[in-house]
């Protein structure tokens, strides 16, 4: 099943950008994985950069084949970035992000957050949503050409798809808390999700955040301070919920975080429709 062919079956999403999804000037594609095979390219990079170069703890399974893969990758769309210098499918795939819809979730049983967060105040309330994950760029590609391309893709999927909510388990590296200390307590004490909306992370793996008293906080090196990714969503108008997670075979705390889109799709309709500049972070 090809992803992006048409269809609103509950299984895959589409995106159609309403421009050229390859630039000259950089010689990037952005576009939903087509076949197995680059589905499998996508896990290949996973595997390179969440357990080669972090020192993720993979199963023997994915140790053998040197892939990252679980049970949610088949349920789910997988958004790449192609260089066409190495290829124009599966050899040219440098950059990726996991996509689930809220139809095909349900229909699934399951989402990745709720492993480590209650949702259900997501599933009550959060509309046509999606639970994305499983980011990473390969170590040569990390820069804002990529990282461009990558919101540049989930921007037209959210447009195509008309979600209203994003959310997902973002990560900060370390297991430990109190050398976090600093980053938890800022996501705390000034972008704690809505009550209508907040997840929290489950009884028996939840990690208070509240660590420091906001008042020793510097909230503009906080924000500085945090990783690109966590960074970009807050800028997005993004949240967390109540608790942390640690993630021991990751080695990583994870805090979930959640973005309404509208910000999102308006920035993506004005930059299509060429009424204001791009809407890339800087």
């Amino acid at each position: 099943m090809t992803a992006g062919d048409g269809r609103d079956d509950g299984t895959r999403g589409t995106m159609q950008p309403a421009s050229e999804t390859r630039e000259a000037n950089d010689g990037l594609e952005v576009r939903l994985a087509e076949n197995e095979g680059e589905i499998a390219a996508a896990q290949a990079l996973r595997y390179r950069v969440f357990y080669e170069e972090m020192g993720a703890l993979p199963s023997d399974s994915m140790r053998a084949c040197r892939s990252d893969f679980d049970d949610f990758d088949p349920v789910c769309d997988h958004l790449l970035v192609i260089d066409w210098a190495k290829g124009k499918g599966a050899a040219g795939v440098v950059g990726t992000y996991r996509l689930m819809r809220r139809a095909p979730g349900e229909a699934f049983g399951r989402f990745y957050t709720a492993g480590e967060y209650d949702i259900s105040n997501i599933l009550a309330n959060g509309g046509q949503f999606m639970e994305l994950g499983r980011s990473c760029v390969d170590a040569g590609y990390r820069n804002g050409a990529t990282m461009k391309k990558l919101w540049d893709g989930i921007a037209a999927y959210v447009f195509e798809n008309g979600v209203e909510l994003m959310f997902g388990c973002a990560s900060l590296p370390g297991t430990d808390p109190r050398a976090l200390a600093g980053h938890l307590s800022y996501l705390h004490h000034y972008h704690l999700a809505p009550e209508d909306l907040r997840p929290r992370a489950l009884p028996h793996l939840r990690v208070h955040t509240g660590l420091l008293a906001k008042e020793a906080l510097n909230p503009r090196r906080a924000m500085a301070e945090l990783p690109p990714l966590i960074k970009g969503y807050l800028r997005l108008g993004g949240f967390v919920g109540d608790g942390a997670v640690i993630d021991h075979q990751f080695n990583t705390t994870d805090v979930c975080v959640m973005v309404k889109t509208d910000l999102v799709t308006a920035k993506y309709r004005a930059h299509y429709d060429r009424t204001i500049p791009g809407w890339a972070e800087e």
